[in-house]
């Protein structure tokens, strides 16, 4: 059986441009207008965009696609397509349409394993009610999968980025460590059983607002998903988009059972060096050793979100989604500062 991780060099979230290099790239460019009905963009760096309809109706527009992080092809194509309508969950939405973005070495590669891939999408999409409605696909020198997606949202229930607020606790909804995991799938330092917990994990929907009620979803002030820039770079992000910092107690971060095994055996991608130069200047450890403060720049693919909550309303939320949601923790707080910056505890 062909194992996809053996034909790409990088693969999942972790083949993003590196953060610092996009951001340069971006500084660069002169980018039309936006319109006025436009309400978030992506500026602030959050998960999707958000087209305002009316007063009690929005879109939002997301897209995203990469290489094999796993060697089954269904599992891939459930992945991608997990991890892509995590965005739309993560700005408080319901995916709607799919569009599928596919490239593929049809020279050296089966038709069977480009079926398998859209089949174990398709089973994901039918989870989340949303339908596939088109694509497109082209002849590749590699595999290549995801989509654009499009969901609606409450105008007036909007998640995102920005409103992070001062004593707000933090909660994460999946474990950590899927960087250097699927790291050691590509050396096969782990076989199909090893790796189980953490492909059920990046094929689980983030469809966190199925579980909560209208109460809690209201506590809610700020989300983001853990993907390519890990823990570190994305709760940077929305640190500094909030205007904010966070608090991290190391201890309570949600781990896979292999996550601590893998990073001490070597096991690291491209992506923990330049997660790590994006937020060196931004992160205060206190009494971490190199093992603990690399979890925080493992780049995550289908990771969980990262909610900024009531504190009040924090416990709540993680008894309600703790069933579909193993390893929900609450795993810091948000503090008040000028300038933003992770402490890790």
């Amino acid at each position: 059986m062909i194992k996809l991780t053996q034909t790409v060099k990088k693969g999942g979230c972790a083949a993003k441009i590196p953060a610092l290099i996009l951001k340069d790239i971006l500084a660069g460019v002169s980018f039309p207008p936006v319109l006025p009905e436009v309400l978030i963009d992506g500026k602030d760096f959050d998960d999707a965009a958000i087209f305002r309809i009316s007063d009690e109706l929005s879109l939002v527009q997301t897209l995203d696609f990469f290489t094999p992080i796993v060697n089954s092809p269904y599992d891939f194509g459930a992945i991608a397509t997990a991890n892509a309508l995590s965005d739309v969950y993560a700005m408080g939405g319901q995916p709607k349409t799919c569009m599928a973005i596919l490239a593929a070495p049809m020279s050296s590669m089966e038709p069977s394993v480009i079926k398998e891939v859209l089949q174990g999408a398709s089973d994901i999409m039918a989870k989340a009610n949303a339908s596939l409605v088109g694509g497109h696909s082209i002849d590749d020198d590699t595999l290549k999968f995801g989509l654009s997606v499009t969901g609606l949202v409450n105008t007036k229930a909007i998640w995102s980025n920005a409103g992070a607020l001062p004593d707000d606790a933090l909660i994460l909804t999946k474990p950590l460590g899927t960087g250097t995991i699927c790291a050691g799938i590509k050396k096969d330092s782990f076989d199909e059983q090893d790796s189980l917990e953490v492909r059920q994990s990046m094929m689980r929907l983030n469809n966190v607002v199925d579980f909560l009620s209208a109460e809690q979803k209201e506590a809610i002030h700020a989300a983001t998903d853990v993907t390519g820039f890990g823990l570190a770079g994305h709760g940077f992000q929305m640190a500094k988009a909030s205007k904010v910092s966070f608090k991290i107690i190391h201890q309570n971060l949600p781990l896979f059972k292999l996550t601590r095994k893998s990073l001490a055996d070597g096991n690291l991608t491209k992506a923990h060096l330049s997660n790590l130069e994006y937020t060196s200047q931004h992160m205060v450890f206190h009494d971490l050793n190199e093992i603990e403060r690399k979890i925080y720049f493992d780049p995550q693919t289908s990771g969980g979100l990262l909610l900024s909550v009531s504190a009040s309303m924090a416990e709540s939320i993680v008894r309600s989604l703790a069933t579909d949601f193993p390893g929900t923790a609450i795993i810091g707080k948000v503090i008040q500062q000028k300038t933003q910056h992770l402490y890790v505890e």
